[in-house]
């Protein structure tokens, strides 16, 4: 009888401790990120250095003190993909990093594949905004677009 109250415990405890990481990893720490002046969505231009912040509208995003790659965002820009290309610079190897599934608007995969195609285009948004970290910023030909911190190329 004492093995089978020993053998709950350890399963019960295993169940808790599953439940307590998975909410963890999915649902802590996050909390609506700040886009207050001076926080705004930038993009580096290609002649200079220092971002500059960009037309945005329905902005949305989440981030978390706990790691710098957890901030995602979604908005609309009504800046065409030619204005962009002439003015800001592109990033190349952009990897939308996966959100957690309760942040519906970001969809690493389809915005993965429209970079692949071109339907996309990905911008620098800021260099270094963590050591090794880049904000990336992926814009659709529509106006969509989607921000995210991803490890810098030379960090790897």
């Amino acid at each position: 009888m004492n093995g089978k109250i020993v053998a709950g415990g350890i399963v019960l405890t295993g169940l808790v401790a599953g439940i307590a990481m998975y909410w963890l990893q999915v649902y802590a720490f996050y909390e609506p990120a700040s886009f207050t002046p001076g926080a705004e969505i930038l993009l580096t231009p290609i002649i200079g250095d220092t971002p500059e912040a960009i037309v945005v509208d329905a902005l949305q995003g989440i981030d978390a003190e706990s790691s710098p790659l957890r901030f995602r965002a979604c908005f609309t820009t009504p800046l065409t993909h030619a204005t962009l290309t002439e003015t800001y610079k592109t990033y190349d190897r952009a990897e939308p990093t996966i959100a957690p599934g309760w942040f519906d608007c970001f969809d690493a995969q389809a915005i993965g594949a429209a970079l692949e195609t071109g339907d996309a285009l990905a911008f620098l948004s800021q260099a270094g905004i963590h050591p090794q970290v880049d904000r990336v910023v992926a814009v659709f030909s529509d106006g969509r677009a989607y921000a995210w911190h991803q490890l810098h190329p030379d960090a790897e």
